[in-house]
C-alpha cells in the first residue's frame, strides 16, 4: 500500500511452495483477506518472492497474463521482489543453503535476470522496481584464505556487472528502473556497512565503471551515476542490530559515499543481556534454546565486557558457549514478530525498527519497505497465529509507527 514515505508490504516469502501453481494459490489465499484489513480503499502492494522453479513457470505468457489480470481484479500491484533464496524455503533443511547458488554461480546470474524481466512486467507505470539479493556469498564458502577469498568476490562481482548491463538495457529501452538490492547479513560475504562499502568503492566501482563505459559509452562520472542507481543496499533491521549498528550511523555512513537503499526490510531480531548470576544467566539460554529450531541459519552475534564481537555460526555453537564470563549480550538471528518487544526474559531489537521508520518519517530514504517475518511456521507453539491476521498486524503496527508526530 501507498503511504507519504513510501510502499509498504509484507515479504511473500512467508508463504510455503516452490512451484508458481504454489504460490499463486498462496496468493489468492492470503492477500484478499490481507488487503481488506489494511488497504481495503487503496491498491495494496505486493512484495513478490519466486523460487527458481516458480519464475520459470510465472516467465510463460500465459501465466504472466493470468497473474497480471488477478493483480488487476484483486487492486494490487507488484513493486519489489526477494531474489535471495532460489530454492526451497520451507519444510526443507535451509541453513548456509539459503546462499546457494551464489554470485560466482551462472544459475544466480540467470535467475536474478529473469525476475527483473518477470518485474520490469508488472510494475505500474511511472514505478520504480527493486530485487534484494544475498551478499554475494556465505563467508565461510571461502574463508580458507585471502586469495580465495579475493577470487570468490571478483568473480562474483563481475557476475552481478551482467545483470547490471541488462538493468541499463531495460531503463534506456523506455523501460522502468530497476535496483539490485544486495542484502548484508551475518556471515555473508558482506555484513554490515563497513564491508559493504568497502566493496562497493574497491570491488564493484572499480570492475563496473570501464565495462559500463564501453558498453554505453558514456563518461566515468555517468558510469558511476548509473551503477549507483542500478545496484544499492537492502537495508534488512534484524541484520544490522545484530552488528551492533544504529540506523542512523548506517544512513550517515551510506549518505555520506552517495549510495542509496533501495528497500528497507522490517524486522527483528532476538537479544538478550547475560546475567553474571549463573541461575539467571541458564534462564536466559534456555530461553534461547527455545528458539533452536533446525531450519534456518540462527547466526548470534555476541557483545564481550570489552565491546568487541563474537561470531557464532549458529545458535547451537552460542548455546555450547552459554558460560563464557567475558560475554554480555547475545542477539540472535531469529525473525520475530515485530509488533511484539519481549519473550518473557528474551527482548526484540523492536526498538531499532522503531528508530529507522522515524528516521524514514523525518526524511524518507526509500520508497520500498517489507516486511520479511519468514518464520511464522517455525515459531514456539504460543507465538504462533493465523499467518494473515499476523501479516496484518505487522502492517498496521508499521503503519502506525509511519504515523507519529
Amino acid at each position: 500500500m501507498k503511504t507519504a514515505v513510501g510502499h509498504l508490504t509484507y515479504c511473500t516469502n512467508i508463504h510455503p511452495g516452490e512451484s508458481w501453481g504454489d504460490h499463486f494459490a498462496q496468493l489468492k489465499k492470503f492477500i484478499p483477506a490481507i488487503k481488506q484489513q489494511v488497504s481495503p480503499d487503496q491498491p495494496f502492494g505486493i512484495g513478490l518472492r519466486l523460487a527458481n522453479t516458480a519464475s520459470l513457470e510465472l516467465s510463460k505468457e500465459e501465466h504472466l497474463k493470468a497473474f497480471q489480470q488477478w493483480l488487476k481484479e484483486e487492486d494490487c500491484y507488484v513493486f519489489t521482489m526477494n531474489g535471495f533464496p532460489y530454492g526451497g524455503f520451507h519444510n526443507v533443511v535451509v541453513k548456509d543453503q539459503v546462499h546457494a547458488p551464489d554470485w560466482t554461480s551462472a544459475d544466480r546470474v540467470v535467475y536474478t535476470i529473469r525476475l527483473f524481466r518477470i518485474l520490469a512486467a508488472l510494475l505500474p507505470a511511472g514505478m520504480e522496481g527493486g530485487v534484494s539479493t544475498n551478499p554475494l556469498t556465505y563467508k565461510f564458502w571461502c574463508n580458507r584464505c585471502e586469495e580465495e577469498k579475493n577470487s570468490f568476490t571478483e568473480s562474483a562481482t563481475l557476475n552481478m556487472l551482467l545483470v547490471l548491463e541488462q538493468l541499463v538495457r531495460i531503463r534506456r529501452s523506455g523501460g522502468p528502473l530497476l535496483h539490485l538490492d544486495v542484502e548484508p547479513e551475518p556471515d555473508g560475504l558482506m555484513e554490515n556497512t563497513s564491508e559493504y562499502i568497502s566493496w562497493y568503492f574497491e570491488e564493484l566501482l572499480p570492475a563496473g565503471v570501464p565495462f559500463i563505459m564501453e558498453k554505453f559509452d558514456v563518461t566515468d562520472l555517468e558510469a558511476v551515476d548509473i551503477i549507483k542507481s542500478h545496484i544499492q543496499l537492502c537495508y534488512d533491521v534484524c541484520h544490522f542490530a545484530l552488528v551492533y549498528e544504529p540506523p542512523h550511523r548506517v544512513l550517515e555512513r551510506l549518505g555520506h559515499y552517495g549510495l542509496k537503499i533501495g528497500k528497507l526490510q522490517i524486522s527483528a531480531a532476538l537479544k538478550a543481556d547475560m546475567p553474571t548470576d549463573t541461575a539467571a544467566r541458564k534462564e536466559v539460554t534456555d530461553a534461547f534454546r527455545r528458539f533452536n529450531e533446525p531450519v534456518y541459519l540462527h547466526q548470534v552475534i555476541a557483545r564481550k565486557s570489552d565491546g568487541a564481537l563474537l561470531h557464532y555460526p549458529d545458535l547451537p555453537e552460542a548455546l555450547a558457549d552459554e558460560n563464557n564470563p567475558a560475554v554480555t549480550e547475545w542477539r540472535s538471528h531469529f525473525h520475530v514478530p515485530v509488533f511484539l518487544d519481549k519473550f518473557g526474559v528474551l527482548q526484540s531489537t523492536q526498538e531499532d525498527i522503531q528508530k529507522v521508520l522515524a528516521l524514514q518519517r523525518q526524511q524518507p530514504f526509500t520508497a520500498h519497505l517489507e516486511v520479511e517475518t519468514y518464520t511464522w511456521d517455525v515459531l514456539p507453539p504460543e507465538l504462533k497465529q493465523e499467518m494473515g491476521l499476523s501479516v496484518s498486524r505487522e502492517l498496521n503496527w508499521i503503519r502506525e509507527e509511519l504515523l507519529k508526530a
